[in-house]
Formats: C-alpha cells, structure tokens, sequence
C-alpha cells in the first residue's frame, strides 16, 4: 500500500513564542490542540464525540502540558549545572595527554560537540576521555 502526503498538512502554524518543532513521532502541544480543535470543529452534529472520548483526550492534554514542563524544568536545571560544572574548571591544571598539551584552564566554552578549555597557552581542548583536570 502506498501513502502519499497530504500537501500543506505538515504547514500547521506555531503561536509566537511557541516551543522549537520536534521531529518524528512525536507531536507538540501545539499540533496536538490543533488536531483536538480540528476534531471538534469537523464532527457530526449526529453523532457528536463521546463525553468520555473527549475527558479522556483533555486529560491527555494535560499530561502532556505537564511533561513539556517538566522537561523544560530539566533542561535548564541541566544547563545551569553544565555552567556551574565548566566555571568551576577555571584555574585548574588540564593534561590531555591524546594531543600533549596541558597548561591552565582561563576560559571554558560549552558548546554543541561539547565542552572546550581554553589553556594559560592559548591551545584549547575538548574535555572529555583521556583529559585530567588537577588542583593547583
């Protein structure tokens, strides 16, 4: 059986401010509501949905509000404790011993492929294996 896309479908707007789009399976808030509104709106005036159908989808709404929140808790409570973790590298002794190089943490960058230290040299390194960090 082939299944060919409906065009526009995918073109569901986002409020102002919404959270970034996420990919796969997984549906948003936002397009969950729009598909609950869209269910609301196209039902027949005969058979109108099931009160028990429709509790049942607004409790679904809610748990998925809730877990967005909680996620959302946890990324930053993530963030702030990547921040706290990299601040507290600065004036520590780094050795990486795959490039040779050691030195003097100054700074320390969190980017997306991860951790960089930038040393008292000017070299910087990639935190991760075979990297020590001492006291002075």
């Amino acid at each position: 059986m082939t299944v060919t896309p409906i065009p526009g479908a995918t073109d569901i707007p986002l409020p102002v401010g919404a959270a970034k789009p996420r990919t796969g399976l997984d549906l948003g808030y936002e397009a969950f509501v729009q598909l609950l509104l869209a269910q609301l709106k196209n039902q027949d005036p005969t058979k109108p949905m099931d009160a028990t159908e429709y509790v049942s989808q607004l409790a679904t709404l809610s748990q998925l509000e809730q877990t967005m929140k909680q996620s959302d808790r946890l990324d930053e409570l993530l963030t702030r404790s990547s921040f706290s973790q990299a601040a507290s590298m600065i004036g520590l002794q780094l050795s990486d011993r795959a490039q040779n190089t050691s030195g003097t943490v100054t700074a320390v960058e969190i980017l997306a492929d991860g951790v960089w230290a930038t040393l008292d040299s000017g070299s910087t390194v990639r935190v991760g294996e075979g990297v020590v960090l001492t006291g002075q």
